[in-house]
């Protein structure tokens, strides 16, 4: 009901939000509710990704958390993280970033789950946000290490997010250096211009400012969308001016900008005129006729004559070939390949393996992401050539942005466009190589802008500098390193990368060491959940002594595989896989159960033909089960309450017929039905309680001790009319009575 009267409400308050003579729309998304989990790493998020249509005026969120039923749970935070342009980069858990990596983390919000409430719904907006991709990702809090066993009740929460967004229908648009008439009342007055590329500054401006009962306008500009986590919007306050203007130096290039006119006067009638002007820094240089394209091609494919590669929309620029004389020459932009080698892998190959950078000249180059990039990580290398440098050089800049490149990366600009920070690089004879990385890159267009720089400025002229750039699009950091794994994720369509650490050591890319087991100690895991599987070799003599041939053969198959199994899931160092790991974890899970399974049913004492028969319709269905949720518990309680029913019917039937208790000995009893039921009863506490993270190592060896010493104390005794070792007889008489009539036909 909660639900219902919020999304009520929020579209009365959607409704009334703007008046004004627009023609504006609402649409409405929704995603479906997703369980949260504890946060360990990032495959624990549940990612939602909507799309925000151009024009959009306003995106709320109404987001609902909704508790289980059927146990009493506490307060509960659930963290949800926003981001615009690419996944959000989170660390709730405070781990370390690996070195030369550059991060900026999103905005949070936490909601509560009060312990008297099944349902929370919280509403989030945005006015006039950024258009494009748009990321949710929520969690619970950080993980504390409780392995849970499927099946079992626990506090449970599911997520839905739900996007309404508003946007304009016929929004104005401004062109360059035509003023408009508009008349402002109470709502802002909203317009769009569209910056080319090549664009270095925009202005807007606010002229003949009148307002009726008044004097002053109170007009305020706004020029950009909000993103929430960085300053994508500059404001110019016009109060007590009748003309100003709101500039824009370096804007994003090729984009639909949303401009903002307000007032502070309420319900003052004021009418200005407003116009848009754009300065371009520089034009694309066109190429001469007589530029040789097979010679050019032929230098570019060369090195990779066995890829395949598209080529990016990057101009050439080249000095002196211009399109027209009177456009200044500003940078030299070389053709960059884009190369898509796997899912969430790509490189960028430059034309010319050997970049020549000079200090007149910035060199830009374009790298042209696409949404789908944005999951993976961007890696940037730079290798300075220290051979040929001449004196007077000191280094070589770089800058690395979004959506505009800089175009003075040797002046005092810092590092930063109109709405975008970049991001700093350098390399230098002391320090020749240098590396960049940037988990989920915003899907846009990147530029890495590339300059000479001199100790003195008149030692800077035609200076120039040969280096090597390496670009590229990774899944995961360095693959995670030896002690994580690399793995694909999927929220519906959207694919990204991220890694599950082990042995302790945890952060983006696996390397942050503050809790990392050491060598001794992982070796010390992997030698007690291997040899303590040992431990089924009392059980596998006692099986065959007592003539149990098939209950020996699934013994000695779960002490293999369990062994082996664990052997490969260890972490680092200590990992050792004789076979696919799917399979050896399919084998132990299909051992460890089957192995409860005949024991049981072999105490129930049936004739051979029905224990046979149950022992391999019981087989396959947990072999079925197993491939349906090798985890679930009930993979484990299923078989043995079954078997158990099984056990109990044949020892009531036998105790009727017989007019006595079965097993009819105290001793059976108390020597070894009570210690085997203890036993096993110990295991599976331990084994569905008592384990966590930490413990693993101790709490599954001890699993693997109590279920082999329950086997030896439930096995039944041998039959009345079967000897010690009675099978090596068969199999001995076998042999004899075949070689002697092989014998008597030969003499006959």
């Amino acid at each position: 009901m909660e639900k219902y009267f919020a999304l009520c409400l929020l579209l009365y308050v959607i409704a009334g939000c703007f008046a004004d003579d627009l023609t504006y729309l609402n649409e409405f998304y929704s995603k479906t509710p997703q369980r949260l989990s504890k946060y360990s790493w990032f495959g624990n998020v549940r990612l939602h990704h909507f799309r925000v249509s151009e024009d959009a005026v306003l995106v709320r969120w109404l987001l609902t958390v909704s508790r289980g039923s059927g146990l009493s749970c506490g307060d509960q935070n659930i963290t949800v993280h926003f981001r615009a342009g690419a996944p959000p980069v989170i660390n709730p858990i405070q781990t370390a970033f690996p070195n030369s990596t550059s991060v900026s983390l999103a905005h949070n919000l936490t909601l509560t789950v009060p312990s008297g409430q099944s349902v929370s719904v919280t509403l989030f907006n945005v006015t006039y946000p950024k258009p494009g991709d748009w990321f949710l990702a929520a969690h619970l809090p950080k993980d504390d290490g409780k392995i849970e066993q499927q099946g079992l009740p626990s506090c449970s929460y599911l997520f839905q997010a739900q996007m309404f967004l508003r946007r304009a229908a016929d929004l104005p648009i401004l062109q360059y250096n035509i003023p408009v008439y508009q008349t402002l009342t109470s709502a802002p007055a909203l317009f769009k211009v569209f910056v080319p590329e090549f664009s270095s500054r925009l202005d807007v401006f606010i002229s003949k400012c009148s307002v009726k009962m008044g004097n002053d306008c109170g007009l305020s500009v706004t020029v950009g969308s909000s993103t929430l986590s960085q300053s994508s919007e500059v404001k110019q306050n016009c109060s007590g001016l009748e003309s100003c203007s709101a500039s824009l130096l370096l804007p994003p290039w090729n984009t639909w900008l949303l401009v903002m006119v307000e007032s502070s006067q309420p319900n003052a009638t004021i009418t200005f005129n407003i116009s848009a002007n754009v300065t371009v820094g520089c034009k694309p240089l066109s190429v001469s006729s007589d530029f040789n394209t097979s010679a050019f091609i032929r230098t570019i494919i060369a090195p990779q004559s066995n890829s395949s590669g598209a080529l990016s929309n990057a101009s050439i620029f080249q000095p002196g070939l211009r399109a027209n004389s009177s456009e200044p020459m500003c940078m030299r932009s070389p053709s960059v390949f884009r190369e898509e080698q796997d899912v969430l892998s790509l490189r960028f190959i430059v034309s010319n393996s050997s970049l020549s950078v000079t200090s007149d000249l910035p060199t830009v180059l374009t790298l042209e992401h696409s949404s789908g990039d944005s999951g993976g990580t961007f890696v940037v290398q730079l290798h300075l050539n220290t051979s040929s440098l001449v004196s007077g050089f000191a280094r070589v800049k770089a800058c690395l942005t979004p959506f505009a490149p800089v175009l003075h990366v040797n002046h005092s600009q810092t590092c930063a466009t109109g709405f975008a920070q970049g991001y700093s690089l350098s390399v230098s004879s002391n320090e020749s190589q240098t590396l960049l990385r940037i988990p989920f890159p915003d899907a846009a267009v990147w530029y890495l802008s590339l300059q000479t720089m001199c100790n003195d400025s008149a030692e800077c002229k035609n200076t120039s500098a040969t280096l090597s750039v390496s670009v590229s699009i990774s899944a995961c950091i360095d693959e995670c390193g030896p002690y994580g794994e690399c793995r694909l994720l999927r929220t519906h369509s959207y694919l990204y990368g991220a890694c599950v650490c082990k042995a302790g050591w945890q952060g983006w890319g696996c390397t942050d060491g503050a809790t990392a087991q050491s060598y001794s100690r992982q070796m010390a895991a992997a030698l007690l959940l291997t040899l303590s599987n040992l431990f089924f070799i009392p059980p596998i003599v006692v099986a065959l002594h007592r003539g149990y041939l098939i209950e020996a053969a699934i013994y000695f198959f779960t002490m293999f595989f369990s062994s082996f199994y664990h052997a490969c899931d260890q972490p680092g160092v200590t990992v050792m896989c004789i076979m696919d790991y799917d399979t050896l974890q399919f084998c132990d899970f299909l051992g460890s159960v089957v192995s409860v399974w005949v024991t049981i049913v072999c105490m129930a004492r049936l004739q051979e033909p029905i224990k046979y028969l149950l022992f391999m319709l019981g087989t396959l269905v947990i072999a079925m089960a197993m491939q349906l949720d090798r985890r679930g518990l009930w993979n484990l309680l299923g078989p043995v309450l079954f078997a158990l029913v099984i056990m109990v019917t044949s020892w009531v039937y036998r105790g009727v017929k017989r007019r006595q208790c079965y097993p009819p000995l105290w001793r059976r009893w108390v020597l070894f039905l009570l210690p085997g039921i203890v036993s096993a009863l110990i295991g599976v506490c331990v084994y569905v309680f008592a384990q966590t993270d930490s413990n693993y190592y101790y709490t599954h060896s001890i699993w693997h001790v109590m279920v082999a010493t329950s086997v030896v104390f439930l096995l039944p005794p041998r039959e009345k009319n079967i000897p010690p070792w009675g099978w090596t007889n068969k199999i001995c008489n076998y042999r004899r009575c075949k070689n002697e009539k092989v014998e008597l036909y030969t003499d006959t």
